[in-house]
């Protein structure tokens, strides 16, 4: 449901990112969930701040004082580790103040309670042309400004911007390494509609991948809530909608903390799959590096509805 601007800006990304010398669309998704995930810190980081000042309270950023980088060996002033800051610097400027402060930087945020932050412990940052750094900068700022253009036609923020990376997603194919397959989306919308699943409940993907499943039983339970008013008819004829009846902040925070449980075992799917989750609006996914085939794990009893797929059959149980 993106705009044609959109998804011209997405395949210009893509592009870059082939010719630049990143081929494999799961490295190159992973490269640009970093740009995004740090992106997002400035963006989340400016919001929470302007809300204190607002209501008087105080407010520690995480872009307050200096850091002291290992690569660099300097004391940085956390303020130029902003994209808002490094967005303006010339390209050999930029790839080497992204690569020696920026990326040490949010890999040692863990203390800010990001599993996310907690997943980029072993991250490597490949991108290898200032080049394309400074494109794939330029793109994804351009992509918020449209995405700024489609609220004020009456998009909601998280709708347009997982759409984006849902768009970004579909360059993986359906049938990649080590066994890993990606969901076609009316079939995760189908399975959602016979799971039926509901707020209060425990919703687990033994091997979520990218997060699909989780995300279609979230936008299902939104549309479970939505004014009827509101509910359009997506390209797949599933309805969708935005939860506006939710007004409820507690069932908001059951909801996007502590009802979507995902596993897989490839650390670059768990990345993938929290910035998913993330930018649908879901604060602090619950995604994990686990092998849920291993005599090791034991989830007996924990969730209430189990949404997994195989690709000769899905599985589909929710306790009664």
């Amino acid at each position: 449901m993106l705009s044609a601007k959109m998804k011209s800006l997405i395949n210009q990304l893509w592009n870059n990112f082939w010719s630049g010398g990143i081929a494999n669309p799961l490295t190159a998704i992973e490269q640009i969930s970093y740009l995004l995930f740090i992106r997002r810190l400035d963006e989340v980081d400016t919001k929470l701040k302007k809300d204190a000042e607002w209501t008087g309270e105080n407010y520690n950023s995480i872009f307050e004082g200096t850091y002291n980088s290992p690569l660099s060996n300097e004391e940085i002033d956390k303020q130029t580790l902003r994209w808002s800051h490094f967005k303006h610097l010339e390209g050999g400027e930029m790839l080497t103040h992204f690569q020696t402060k920026v990326f040490p930087f949010i890999k040692q945020i863990n203390g800010q309670n990001s599993t996310f932050a907690e997943y980029m412990a072993d991250a490597v940052f490949i991108i290898p042309k200032p080049s394309l750094l400074v494109e794939a900068v330029n793109i994804l700022d351009a992509l918020y400004q449209e995405i700024e253009t489609e609220i004020q036609a009456g998009q909601t923020f998280h709708d347009t911007q997982g759409d984006m990376y849902e768009y970004l997603l579909s360059e993986i194919s359906s049938s990649g390494k080590n066994g890993q397959f990606r969901t076609p989306r009316h079939i995760i919308k189908l399975m959602c509609e016979l799971t039926s699943p509901s707020i209060g409940e425990k919703i687990g993907d033994p091997a979520c991948g990218t997060g699909g499943f989780l995300l279609g039983a979230y936008q299902y339970m939104l549309t479970q809530h939505t004014s009827q008013e509101h509910i359009k008819t997506d390209e797949d004829g599933f309805n969708h909608g935005f939860g506006d009846k939710l007004t409820d902040e507690r069932l908001w925070k059951e909801l996007r903390e502590n009802t979507f449980f995902g596993y897989d075992f490839d650390t670059t799917m768990v990345r993938i799959g929290l910035m998913n989750l993330i930018l649908h609006g879901i604060t602090n996914p619950n995604i994990k590096r686990v092998d849920t085939l291993s005599k090791r794990y034991n989830e007996d009893n924990q969730y209430d509805v189990i949404m997994a797929i195989h690709p000769s059959k899905a599985v589909l149980t929710k306790a009664i």
